[in-house]
């Protein structure tokens, strides 16, 4: 018998979100606009400094944000990644149990928590720049079967490829614990810079792979229609999905191919953590045997609701009618 449902395993990173214009990015941040850097904890001081108004705090990391999400759908969760000893990251782990997650697999270092600087422009896109921390020193020698156990299906981030002797240890323990496994690719950087680590867990096995329209690209190193990207990950035995972002997705599995609907966003304020929040939807729904039309519908679902708002967190006063919405989509 499991005791959760999903484990998440990624980087424990308290986001920083501000809003910037175009010029501020030209004037201050290199690389491309939507992108991901890692920097240093100088770096993320400088760039607080150089935006000088408010800033908002919240829990954050690529596989937090869906186990949250998942969470608090009412899926089982607990999560494996390294805090640090300071304030933010007691603030992190508080935040993360006050939510519904179990955190007794959170491991600690005595060095500050990671952070995150969020960088939104006016259309909503977001470009990061992070700072490790805490979550950097997390060793492969520390990861075993036993921090895996009692969980049915392990969800892993795409950013721990950037250190494959983790990303490693990490699959290896969930699969000899008899987890299921997914893994979100995360950025095109990641994917650039771990392509034969992907495609060989792909030829060995992964039960659902995310990916956005970037990632894919970046992978398959061309152009193509977004339904051939789900095809091909597909082939390889496991569930695709490959989010477009406002335009929906398509999923595919053996010769299913379907194509998921957007849900419409009233406005869009800001698209941090949206991707996180399609796979939390779709996760929910997959771990309780919807059909996958269904699983996408719901990550559509909590994906534009996510975007109209800052962060990657959904207020708390909108999850009674996303979690009706959910069930009843789950339910057919």
């Amino acid at each position: 018998m499991t005791s959760f449902d999903l484990i998440g395993v990624g980087n424990p990173i308290m986001d920083l979100l501000a809003h910037v214009d175009d010029a501020f990015l030209a004037a201050h941040v290199t690389g491309a606009k939507g992108g991901m850097v890692l920097v240093d904890d100088a770096d993320i001081a400088a760039l607080v400094r150089r935006v000088g108004g408010h800033i908002a705090r919240q829990t954050g990391g690529s596989a937090a944000n869906t186990t949250l999400g998942a969470a608090r759908l009412g899926v089982r969760t607990t999560y494996l990644g390294k805090i640090g000893t300071d304030v933010t990251g007691d603030q992190y782990y508080a935040s993360f149990v006050a939510a519904g997650c179990d955190g007794s697999r959170f491991k600690r270092a005595a060095v500050p928590n990671g952070q995150c600087f969020s960088l939104v422009t006016p259309d909503g896109q977001r470009t990061l720049r992070t700072h490790l921390g805490a979550a950097m020193t997390l060793e492969p020698a520390e990861i075993t079967a036993a921090d895996f156990r009692g969980s049915r299906h392990a969800h892993i981030e795409g950013y721990l490829l950037f250190n494959p002797a983790l990303a490693n240890a990490v699959v290896r323990a969930a699969r000899a614990a008899g987890c299921t496994v997914s893994i979100d690719l995360a950025s095109f950087e990641v994917v650039n810079a771990a392509r034969d680590w992907i495609f060989a867990q792909l030829r060995e096995g992964l039960d659902v792979v995310f990916a956005n329209e970037d990632e894919a690209g970046a992978l398959f190193q061309r152009k193509d229609d977004y339904a051939d990207f789900a095809r091909e990950l597909a082939a390889f035995g496991g569930v695709a999905a490959v989010k477009m972002g406002a335009e929906g997705a398509w999923i595919a599995r053996g010769r299913e191919l379907h194509r998921i609907a957007p849900v419409r966003a009233e406005r869009v304020v800001d698209t941090t953590g949206a991707g996180d929040a399609w796979a939390a939807g779709f996760l929910y729904g997959y771990l309780r045997g919807a059909p996958l039309p269904a699983a996408g519908a719901i990550g559509s679902l909590l994906g534009s609701e996510t975007v109209q708002h800052l962060g990657a967190a959904i207020p708390d006063a909108h999850w009674p009618r996303i979690r009706a919405a959910a069930a009843k989509l789950t339910a057919g």
